[in-house]
């Protein structure tokens, strides 16, 4: 056993000592008396700083035959430009994925899996990384690819496509978890929405992103003097020291990273600031205000010391007075943020039954108003000082740790033994001390209030605090520029319909059965199957479909996993599943009310509605027939339709949705009531192959039961 894991153990026998004297011998937390923490040495990783500049981090451990490295590259999202924002996510993934030059990605998991070990890549707002984890013994075959892999990327163009696929994913799905969004307004909220610590990537910036702006990126950053590599295992550090200069050593210098961006930003006014969740039972509330603390001002230490009286767990102000004696909350929390080389904000927050929202902000504002004139004790001193430094330890309970600390103070520059003198610094932080901080950086009085949830259900109205703003978390849609793969527009959306676009729409109105047959439809039915490409590979599924128009659908999944059936109406959106019954988030009921107007049925029976404009834009080769392409706008969403021009039959349509570049192919068609409608169909999403379908059934105005839309009980 080591001396970091001993000491560990000791701690969490004082505090299993502490607990059993909690259920067994006292009544009252303040009546324990635990020992102080023994004093501990931490180990140091042996430093080597290369001639071009390449620091390494050298930490043996013998205890398994094992390998980790890590090399940490300045230079991240905050070093980019807005009109990019997402491409972090597309460069860390399709560093590793496309594999290097040499080797491409399959490869790679190939040669690494038949080992058991790992090579992976990964980007974040200030750094970029490429980690290995491998057996001792296969380190001169693994440790050569890590190498090649963060010298020579490939940046394949299929996997940068798969990469922005996943990035476009998350941007639909952004609104569906009301914490998560919570915390994103809070921050837009704090440092500015056109803060670098704040920015939000878009459909458009996401589909801007090209391969040549990734090799950029890595020509820009990647230099042995923007690098430092740390490695902790069963080594002999001589040895490995000098693997990794015979690897690194002749690497030429390259261009500085800068230092940190600032936050410049523009910081929301102080107010009310409100966004309307009506799918949700709770709100969620957040309160910031811009800071100027680092980690590197001596007020960092009396500040962490009152974000633990603050909020440190049971024993802190807000889990004692609005969860303990309130009953309002299961968590809430707060305290000043100081970042590494940049200020961060003074945050708290809280979730609540809706119909406590009010009370809930009149009970966090109080606390808060308490950080200025309620004294801080002795007591709670003491036992924030005890809470922190017990932590402490399992912060350092083994090499790999202490190396990642090391990283840490090398990337940022601070000095080296900043952890060995982090007890002492707590240690010597006074109530007074305290004091002085909350006043320094607490203003319950510039505070921005962020509330999400459903008024309709909160104990009083958002007006009752006064005048607020409404926050607009609509999602974009997808730009007009096209994605690298993509057939998408890049000329803005028409104003109107030119003559030859309205030509072209009628002749496929004609040919789907004419205007008259379409004005008479009133629904459809139909059943079919469907094949769609998932993380894990192909899922098959068959779908019971209910189009009532202009505005209602009905669908019903049965799946591997089970069933699970969708409604959307003017007035509800729902989904049932073997869970139950819940609503659908905000942002899905609206990419599907999209999807519904975009509907082959739904846009010929619109044609000469106001929203809807038809422009005629040149000839593209689509399965051998020269066909016609035909601009669509609706109410500004922008899709593609390539129309054979001798029939008015539509070979295909394509659009930006949630996952990307869309393209639809119709390979037959089936004759129902005096119409013709597709009856299958071949699905492709950023060039990829994605999916098919075909119908089994299909009705034309069938009696629907009005039950079919009614939302179950839960």
């Amino acid at each position: 056993m080591t001396s970091l894991t001993r000491h560990a153990v000791a701690a969490a026998a004082t505090i299993m000592t502490v607990t059993g004297v909690l259920f067994g011998q006292v009544n009252d937390y303040r009546e324990i008396k635990a020992p102080p923490l023994r004093a501990f040495s931490i180990p140091q990783p042996k430093r080597i700083q290369l001639d071009n500049g390449m620091v390494i981090l050298l930490e043996e451990d013998h205890e398994l035959p094992l390998i980790s490295g890590r090399a940490t590259i300045r230079g991240g999202e905050r070093d980019t430009t807005a009109d990019k924002a997402g491409i972090m996510d597309i460069y860390g993934d399709a560093w590793r994925t496309g594999g290097s030059t040499s080797k491409t990605g399959e490869q790679l998991d190939d040669f690494l899996e038949s080992r058991g070990a790992s090579i992976e890549t990964s980007a974040d707002n200030d750094s970029t990384a490429v980690s290995f984890d491998l057996l001792k013994n296969d380190f001169d075959s693994v440790f050569p690819l890590a190498v090649d892999l963060l010298r020579n990327p490939a940046f394949r163009q299929d996997k940068i496509d798969l990469a922005r696929t996943q990035v476009s994913t998350g941007i639909a799905r952004r609104n569906d978890d009301v914490g998560s969004l919570t915390r994103r307004e809070a921050m837009k909220l704090g440092y500015g929405a056109d803060s670098p610590y704040a920015r939000q990537p878009e459909y458009s910036t996401v589909s801007s992103v090209t391969r040549d702006d990734l090799v950029a990126l890595h020509k820009r950053f990647v230099h042995p003097n923007n690098i430092i590599m740390g490695v902790v295992g069963d080594f002999d550090s001589a040895r490995m020291e000098t693997a990794i200069r015979a690897a690194f050593g002749s690497w030429p210098r390259g261009p500085q990273t800068p230092k940190a961006a600032p936050t410049a930003g523009t910081p929301a006014k102080p107010g009310i600031y409100f966004i309307a969740k009506d799918d949700v039972t709770q709100a969620n509330i957040a309160a910031v205000t811009p800071s100027t603390l680092l980690r590197s001002d001596p007020d960092y230490f009396p500040a962490i010391i009152l974000n633990e009286i603050l909020s440190g767990g049971f024993s802190g102000r807000l889990m004692n007075h609005l969860r303990s004696q309130m009953g309002l909350t299961y968590g809430v929390n707060g305290g000043i943020q100081a970042d590494w080389d940049h200020p961060g904000l003074f945050r708290a927050g809280l979730a609540t039954k809706s119909g406590s929202t009010m009370q809930s902000i009149e009970a966090l504002r109080s606390e808060l108003g308490d950080l200025l004139t309620k004294p801080f004790t002795a007591e709670e001193l003491q036992h924030a000082k005890e809470s922190l430094l017990n932590a402490f330890v399992f912060t350092r309970d083994s090499r790999q740790k202490a190396l990642n600390q090391a990283l840490l103070l090398e990337f940022y520059g601070y000095p080296a033994d900043y952890y060995r003198r982090y007890p002492a610094m707590l240690q010597s932080v006074t109530a007074a001390d305290v004091a002085r901080v909350a006043k320094k950086y607490v203003h319950p009085d510039q505070l921005a209030l962020l509330i999400v949830g459903n008024q309709k259900e909160f104990d009083k109205p958002v007006s009752s605090l006064g005048e607020f703003k409404t926050v607009d978390i609509t999602i974009p849609e997808p730009g007009s520029k096209p994605a690298a793969a993509g057939p998408a527009s890049t000329k803005p959306a028409p104003a109107a319909s030119n003559a030859a676009g309205m030509a072209l729409v009628r002749k496929v109105q004609d040919f789907a059965g004419g205007k008259a047959k379409l004005d008479a439809l009133q629904a459809t039915h139909s059943v079919g199957s469907m094949s769609v490409k998932t993380p894990q590979g192909m899922m098959d599924m068959e779908i019971d479909s209910i189009e009532q128009y202009p505005a209602m659908q009905r669908r019903t999944m049965k799946m591997p996993m089970g069933e699970m059936t969708m409604v959307i109406t003017p007035d509800t959106a729902f989904v049932v599943a073997p869970m139950g019954v819940q609503d659908l988030p905000s942002s899905q009921r609206d990419a599907m009310t999209r999807e519904m107007r975009q509907d082959f049925l739904g846009i010929l029976k619109n044609i000469d509605k106001p929203g809807y404009t038809f422009t005629a834009d040149g000839i593209e080769k689509v399965s051998g027939v020269d066909a016609s392409v035909l601009d669509i706008s609706i109410d500004g969403s922008e899709l593609k339709w390539y129309v054979d021009p001798g029939t008015g039959k539509l070979l295909r349509t394509a659009s930006k949705g949630r996952m990307g570049q869309q393209v639809t192919d119709y390979t037959e068609w089936k004759s129902v009531g005096g119409l013709t409608l597709p009856s299958a169909f071949t699905l492709t999403t950023n060039g990829e192959k994605a999916g098919s379908g075909q119908l089994k059934t299909i009705e034309v105005n069938p009696t629907i039961d009005p039950a079919s839309f009614r939302k179950p009980a839960k």
